[in-house]
């Protein structure tokens, strides 16, 4: 349901995570080692309110939280499969960073991106400071409130990446094929 558009460009992503996942077994580092996991009450992905007065939820998955017993602290490792390296503004570390400081006792000592169809370990980045992480964090999230209030949903970037399957649903160069799950399944036409 949805998700290729022929059998090459199938054959061509399972080649790449096949791939992906030889390296891995060849070269599991961190995966050797203890993991842990954040948990919420509930099935929902961990959060917290990281403004209960306007009622703003930060909430993700991390991929990897690696133990590290010396210090009695985590690793956030994040897997890329894409091509692209992540973006140097990227807050996606730091929206990890955060979750982990707020839902459980360790502290973060170590954060990474694994691109995995090129690298051989997780590449080291830098700790955000979690004060200025938290206030960008949260205007962010603001920004997003009040674009869902008013139904005004511009991109800041005049047009990224990232909104473009959007702005191609909605143009109708996507076809609807179903909903899967709590998602809606769209194709190219």
């Amino acid at each position: 349901m949805g998700g290729f558009i022929s059998t090459p460009q199938e054959n061509e992503f399972k080649e790449r995570g096949v791939s992906m996942i030889k390296r891995v077994i060849k070269h599991p580092g961190p995966l050797l080692n203890k993991a842990l996991k954040l948990v919420s009450p509930d099935e929902l992905p961990p959060r917290y309110f990281i403004s209960k007065e306007q009622e703003i939820i930060l909430c993700g998955k991390i991929d990897w939280l690696e133990y590290l017993p010396e210090s009695d602290s985590v690793h956030i490792i994040d897997f890329k499969t894409g091509k692209n390296d992540e973006s140097n503004d990227s807050i996606q570390l730091s929206i990890y960073c955060l979750l982990v400081k707020n839902l459980q006792k360790r502290n973060v000592k170590k954060i990474s991106f694994w691109y995995l169809d090129r690298e051989d370990e997780p590449r080291e980045m830098s700790l955000p400071n979690l004060d200025e992480a938290h206030d960008n964090v949260l205007k962010i999230g603001t920004k997003i409130k009040e674009a869902r209030l008013n139904k005004a949903y511009i991109c800041p970037k005049n047009g990224c990446y990232a909104c473009l399957p959007y702005e191609a649903i909605i143009n109708g160069s996507y076809n609807f094929i179903g909903t899967k799950g709590y998602q809606d399944v769209y194709i190219s036409s």
